[in-house]
């Protein structure tokens, strides 16, 4: 056990735990838990969800997909930037002025019937636990190598971490700590950036020719070309169509637009996190590539089978302990930003939507929802735990990935019927939800990433269903179930339609302007 990594670690979680404390004054309400009481500004936010998107699946997961698979590992990183083109031009607004506190707040804007909220919270609950499955595991692998210890030990401590950071501080310490995290990310990675190109005498065109002379028994194809996994074309169309529309469902990543004052700002708060997101995306062909010319393959595998481990490795191959030290630590802190927020998403979809809304019908003090939110945030961090122990050896990314999938295809139709299509009523929302979330889990559950006849997955048999990721087919179910929905249910008035059409758009309500 390293004397600099233990350092660097008690450092970072010491800081965390601080602005923990601070923030824990500063929550006093169920606005202040939920949404940081809507004071952050547009930088500030764009920073928090920077921190909140660049999760273990960024650092670590496609860092390591592309070290063991050249471009069929870039594939997560066009997909995960482009996917806030979505987010900007279609979402981030309306969802500001329309919602208070998650995403079925806001298609409640339109459908009050408990029915809806119920089964949109069900879905960002599944959403979540998806999302957290991939960061534990990622967590704990990364815990496994600096401190050579089990595992399983590795993300239950990871799991009271960043439970204690719901707990206590809410949405304002999520908020900071991601902050932080974001801009320590980014200088990490820009170092290892930098020595990466150094090694290459600063000559990017000598690193790609390299990584073309990049061979392994397992490469089906050129390093260099999609296909190198053996990955059928609709295999990676289908991944694809997951990461692009997967972002505007994502629960956590949409319930920060409701910490700030308004649209404008919310939209401010998207420009800042692209350019961030952005940068960090261009520079993981660094880390990739860096880690496939320095490091062996089977160094990689050796830490993790799924290449999680690549980045750490790289760090410490290029600038020893100090830099490895900094990089596991700063890794660390990402997983438990994106955790914290991610268990306050799943908390509130689940206090406020569940218990508050349909449960108590709103008839519940400021003092009642607070237990139940920090009840759920208690039971969702289990629940995930208790899922990561059996997905040690999955890459983090693929995980994300799948949370995307189910975000696309239950939350995406809704949201967007919600804001743009007049005759959209009741029972489509309803049929949305549930055939997105239908046909996207049990796809995934027949698909190989679940069955494999070489045992490596959780059930050992021949997969039913061809693709790794169902996109390809769940999202489109989605839109084609609430669409089938929307007809086959009542005709509703277009009364309610008007006012979210305009509230979405001038965040004023109809009937504020009439009284």
């Amino acid at each position: 056990m390293n004397l600099t990594v233990i350092i660097m670690f008690l450092v970072f979680v010491g800081a965390t735990l601080v602005i923990t404390y601070f923030a824990s004054k500063r929550t006093q309400s169920t606005n202040d838990f939920y949404t940081a009481g809507g004071g952050l500004t547009g930088w500030q936010n764009g920073l928090a969800i920077s921190g909140d998107y660049l999760s273990a699946a960024s650092f670590l997961g496609i860092a390591g997909a592309i070290a063991l698979w050249g471009f069929d590992g870039f594939f997560y990183s066009v997909g995960y930037l482009t996917a806030y083109l979505v987010v900007l031009y279609i979402v981030a607004e309306p969802l500001r002025n329309l919602g208070k506190y998650t995403v079925a707040d806001m298609i409640a804007a339109r459908f009050e019937m408990k029915k809806v909220r119920a089964f949109a919270a069900l879905s960002s609950i599944t959403i979540v636990i998806f999302y957290m499955l991939a960061q534990l595991v990622g967590a704990g692998a990364l815990i496994q190598l600096l401190f050579d210890i089990p595992y399983s030990i590795s993300v239950i401590l990871v799991g009271i971490m960043m439970t204690i950071y719901v707990l206590f501080g809410g949405m304002t310490a999520t908020s900071w700590v991601q902050m932080v995290k974001a801009v320590l990310l980014m200088i990490g990675t820009l170092i290892i950036s930098f020595l990466v190109l150094l090694n290459f005498n600063f000559n990017i065109f000598a690193m790609f020719g390299e990584m073309k002379n990049v061979t392994a028994p397992e490469l089906e194809g050129p390093f260099l070309n999609p296909g190198s996994q053996g990955s059928s074309p609709l295999n990676n169309i289908s991944l694809i169509v997951a990461l692009l529309f997967g972002t505007a469902g994502l629960p956590h990543i949409l319930m920060r637009f409701f910490t700030v004052k308004d649209a404008k700002t919310a939209r401010s708060s998207v420009m800042w996190a692209t350019w961030i997101i952005g940068i960090f995306y261009i520079l993981t062909i660094f880390l990739g590539f860096g880690a496939a010319a320095l490091l062996t393959r089977e160094e990689i595998i050796a830490a993790n089978p799924a290449g999680n481990m690549a980045a750490p490795l790289l760090a410490e191959r290029l600038g020893g302990d100090f830099l490895m030290s900094f990089v596991a630590a700063v890794a660390f802190a990402t997983i438990l930003a994106v955790v914290a927020g991610l268990v306050l998403s799943g908390a509130s979809a689940f206090a406020h939507d569940i218990y508050g809304q349909v449960i108590k019908k709103g008839k519940m003090t400021d003092k009642e929802q607070m237990l139940a939110a920090r009840t759920a945030a208690l039971s969702v961090s289990i629940l995930s735990i208790i899922l990561a122990l059996f997905a040690q050896n999955q890459n983090v990314a693929f995980l994300v990935s799948l949370a995307f999938c189910v975000a696309a295809s239950a939350n995406l139709p809704v949201i967007i019927y919600t804001i743009f299509w007049k005759r959209f009523n009741t029972q489509g929302a309803i049929a949305g939800i549930i055939t997105g979330l239908v046909v996207s889990l049990v796809l995934v559950i027949l698909s190989p990433n679940v069955m494999d006849p070489s045992g490596n997955a959780f059930i050992a048999m021949e997969p039913i269903f061809p693709l790794n990721n169902p996109a390809l087919i769940s999202v489109p179910a989605g839109f084609i179930g609430a669409f089938l929905g929307t007809f086959l249910g009542k005709a509703e008035s277009h009364e309610k339609y008007r006012e979210v059409k305009v509230k979405s758009v001038t965040g004023i309500s109809t009937s504020d302007v009439s009284h």
